[in-house]
Order: structure tokens, then sequence, then C-alpha cells
């Protein structure tokens, strides 16, 4: 039977997801992207940062994991799919956003090292 997490538990978690995401943005930031937002809560998903550099429009998701395979592990086809959906729906709203391709990216935060930015990770169907 899984151990169940206490609130306690759930708060240092939600905490370090907090800075792994405050630390992601900092590195996104000083390599010239420009943040669009962060936590994005739609009804399609979420987008834990939406970020622009040249033409491209980042959809990143954040994972605070011991190692990168444990990260990419993490993230599931269904997880991207909803992330796609909540960036279409991001967009339906900004005809300003729609010259921009969109790319789907990983950032993984370990202990003690800086982020690790993979760019294009998953890529939506047609």
């Amino acid at each position: 039977m899984p151990k169940q997490r206490t609130k306690r538990d759930r708060r240092s978690a939600e905490r370090k997801g907090r800075w792994a995401e405050w630390l992601c943005c900092f590195s996104l930031w000083l390599r010239g992207y420009r943040i669009l937002g962060t936590r994005l809560r739609l009804s399609g998903g979420e987008i834990d940062i939406l970020a622009v550099k040249g033409k491209a429009l980042a959809v990143i998701e954040v994972k605070a994991r011991p190692s990168l395979e444990a990260a990419l592990a993490a993230v599931s086809l269904p997880n991207w799919r909803r992330r796609h959906a909540a960036a279409n729906q991001y967009l339906s709203g900004r005809s300003h956003l729609h010259s921009l391709g969109i790319r789907f990216d990983l950032m993984v935060v370990r202990r003690r090292r800086w982020p690790k930015h993979i760019k294009d990770v998953w890529r939506a169907e047609g």
C-alpha cells in the first residue's frame, strides 16, 4: 500500500516546486527569454512556464527530480497532450502570438545544479 502524503509533505513539495520554477525562470531570463506567464491554469491543463525567444513560443514543464531520467519518466504522453490543449487555449485569445512556432520543452532541476533545459522534447501529432 502506498504511503499517504501528509499535509506537511505536500507543503514541502509545493515549496520545492515553486523554487524550481523560479530558478528555471531566472535561468531562461538570463538567456534572453521573455517570460509570458508561470503556473498558468487553463481548462485544458496547466503550463508551468510560457516563454518567448525569437520566433519560438516555449511551453515549459518543470520537474525537480534527482536525475534527468527520473524527470523524463515523470512526464507522460497524456501530460504533454494536456499542455498542448492548454497552450492552444492560451493562444486562442492572443492573435499577436499566432506567428510564433510552438515548442514543448522540459527543464529539470536537480539538487545543487543549474537547471537543465531540454528543448523540443515533445511534438504534437499532426
